[in-house]
């Protein structure tokens, strides 16, 4: 049972479960109906396990920097064999080409194409400051652009992919932050220690006045109606400000965790808020 267990912390189920809701939501306010059909319920799946492969072969690759900033993650702590992840990864990633094959062609094309960037994230282009960071956040973005695809209408899951990337690139950085003291240790070169911590902050900062800025565009426009305005105006920004109000005042690691499970947490608020707002 506890290897069991092992298998499900491997895949960050929360990170998964976030990447499927955004494939549904996007498939749902880029339908005609707001309906979720069996199509867009197997694609959301697909996403989960492409999600959870990419967290799969992100901890083969960082073995070793997980043992200093991650240790009780289950390959840095032992609790599985490394043979045995490989297989893992291997039948996560078959089984969501499978999925995508006997559905939609370019379903299965982008889905292939996801597999193979987040391979390619975790062996090399994570390790270009900055580049990695924006790999991480399109391939979010993808996730809604994947639910419009579902469903048809790729054009109208466009503006919840620009926020997703957005917010996903911020949570990056303070991530990197975070983690730049095993990054260091490992010789992996990232944005903050290749320009700084206040850099780094400074960035976060001007990504996310951008972000707060376009949070008003889709209701200016009216393309989303007054329950989005007010869910991302009472619970959205704020966090948003707040978050980066605390990283510039407390520069511990600790602190920079919670940002990063606060922007996370915030994520989901947004999701919700597109979702009542449409």
């Amino acid at each position: 049972m506890k290897r069991f267990f092992s298998y499900i912390k491997i895949i960050r189920p929360l990170n998964c479960v976030i990447t499927a809701l955004v494939v549904i939501v996007g498939g749902v306010i880029s339908s005609t109906d707001y309906s979720i059909d069996s199509l867009l319920v197997l694609a959301s799946l697909v996403a989960a396990l492409t999600a959870a492969s990419g967290n799969v072969i992100n901890d083969l690759f960082d073995i070793e920097i997980d043992k200093i900033v991650h240790p009780n993650r289950p390959l840095a702590k032992g609790e599985l064999e490394i043979i045995e992840v490989r297989i893992f990864y291997v039948l996560l990633i078959i089984t969501a080409s499978a999925i995508t094959f006997n559905l939609n062609y370019l379903l299965f094309v982008v889905t292939v194409l996801a597999i193979l960037i987040l391979f390619f994230y975790s062996a090399y282009i994570k390790k270009i400051p900055l580049l990695g960071n924006v790999v991480v956040a399109l391939l979010t973005a993808l996730a809604f652009l994947f639910g419009g695809i579902a469903v048809n209408n790729i054009s109208g899951a466009v503006l919840p992919a620009i926020f997703a990337f957005l917010i996903n690139l911020i949570r990056e950085l303070v991530k990197d932050a975070e983690d730049i003291e095993g990054d260091k240790k490992n010789n992996v070169i990232t944005f903050p220690i290749k320009f700084g911590i206040q850099r780094t902050k400074q960035l976060v900062m001007v990504l996310t006045f951008i972000l707060v800025g376009f949070t008003v565009y889709p209701f200016a426009e009216r393309i989303y109606e007054i329950e989005y305005f007010v869910i991302v105006m009472i619970i959205v920004n704020p966090v948003l400000v707040y978050s980066v109000k605390s990283l510039f005042t407390d520069n511990e690691r600790k602190n920079y965790h919670r940002i990063s499970s606060l922007l996370k947490l915030d994520m989901i608020f947004g999701l919700i808020a597109i979702f009542l707002g449409k």
